[in-house]
């Protein structure tokens, strides 16, 4: 796992997103953008997160901020999750893990005793000029607009 860092330039990237449009790194030029990574949509961690997101949605704008989720679930999954919650951003639906892969967020996880490999739970702050100005790995659900901004 091979995890991008302050100052790197992020990953050019292409996704569907949750109503099959293309999204990609270069509709973002001029503006900063959160890329929030999360593991599953629905599940109670990543629901917190995406409406704390949701519910500091308009003090992002204010400040010129984008906001974009990736998920390796599918589109059909992405819109319900985005329905369902009435998130106002774009839902990535990187079934393929391109995306994932190229932030660096897919590897080894322990849950339970059990090792996998998924999604590790990662927010990345890109400013108008695409360079990483921050990374969180270590998100609070419930908390998490406080530590972007």
């Amino acid at each position: 796992m091979n995890i991008l860092s302050v100052g790197d330039k992020a990953p050019d990237f292409s996704a569907i997103d949750q109503d099959g449009n293309t999204i990609t790194l270069d509709q973002y030029k001029g503006k900063k953008l959160v890329v929030f990574f999360y593991p599953k949509a629905s599940t109670p961690g990543c629901t917190a997160e995406a409406c704390n997101l949701r519910d500091n949605y308009e003090t992002f704008q204010s400040q010129g901020y984008a906001i974009l989720g990736v998920s390796a679930d599918s589109t059909k999954r992405q819109q319900n999750f985005k329905n369902k919650y009435e998130l106002p951003y774009p839902l990535l639906a990187d079934e393929d893990k391109k995306v994932i892969e190229a932030f660096g967020v897919w590897g080894p996880k322990k849950f339970m005793g059990k090792e996998y490999d998924g999604i590790h739970r990662t927010t990345f702050v890109i400013d108008e000029d695409g360079v990483i100005s921050e990374v969180i790995s270590k998100v609070k659900t419930k908390d998490h607009a406080a530590q972007i901004l």
